[in-house]
């Protein structure tokens, strides 16, 4: 088997831009409703976005920024299924779209007979919400989401698990990630990556060097782009193309 055989998605900030105006909202609307004092501001959010899973985001938050407050993991966890059914809420009332250029390149791929997969930390309630109010989940032979591997990103673990599941080897696919820790779990798992990056990613090390991992994405773009709305490209080489399409891709992993 040779050349490129599947896509495999991260979720939050590359499908659809989930974090700022869904993840953190529903947080704090879960933190009022608990009657706790904690308001994640747009640039607090984004320091915690460093840490991966929203459970630990919250046990990030306590140790780092409220040490005073002892919370019980079991309450951590409420708070958290409480957060999820808030953005469940958000998802339904249709306030977070795909990011440009993710449904056109979904179909296209799907029309080349591509196999696509989901490698999340996210959990999986969330995964399917976003999906159920865009586009139809069963187009995702694997739906890889929150604790389903014991390390979340950025080890290789959920990538890992996917291309079991799949039973293709990193070769014969490409991952889209958004952040620097996906991008390491990405590569770790030897899978080369194409990054669209957001408001939170924007300053993330795409092609240095990052612990003890070359951080190089193959591609660093703004979106996906679209044939009437270009994308900027940050890092690498589109080879003249304005927009990620099937031909695209198929290039840049033979290369």
């Amino acid at each position: 088997m040779s050349g490129l055989q599947a896509l495999i998605f991260d979720v939050d900030g590359t499908l659809a831009d989930t974090e700022r105006d869904g993840h953190r909202v529903a947080f704090n609307q879960a933190f009022a409703n608990a009657g706790l004092d904690w308001d994640w501001s747009i640039e607090l959010y984004g320091k915690l976005l460093a840490v991966t899973g929203g459970k630990e985001r919250m046990r990030f938050y306590l140790d780092t920024y409220r040490p005073d407050v002892r919370m019980e993991d079991a309450t951590i966890a409420e708070l958290h299924k409480a957060k999820n059914q808030y953005y469940a809420q958000l998802l339904e009332r249709g306030g977070i779209p795909l990011r440009p250029g993710v449904k056109r390149l979904l179909e296209a791929a799907r029309a080349a007979n591509l196999r696509l997969a989901i490698s999340t930390t996210t959990t999986p309630e969330n995964v399917f919400a976003l999906l159920a109010n865009n586009i139809d989940a069963n187009w995702f032979e694997v739906i890889a989401a929150g604790d389903i591997v014991p390390k979340k990103k950025p080890a290789p673990d959920i990538y890992e698990y996917v291309l079991a599941q799949m039973n293709l080897p990193a070769a014969n696919c490409l991952a889209f990630e958004d952040s620097e820790n996906g991008l390491i779990s990405a590569l770790g798992a030897g899978i080369e990556t194409i990054v669209t990056i957001n408001d939170y990613t924007q300053n993330h090390r795409f092609v240095g060097v990052a612990s003890a991992l070359p951080n190089r994405a193959k591609l660093v773009l703004s979106d996906l782009g679209e044939p009437d709305r270009p994308c900027q490209i940050i890092a690498g080489d589109t080879q003249g193309a304005t927009h990620v399409d099937i031909p695209l891709l198929t290039r840049l992993l033979a290369s």
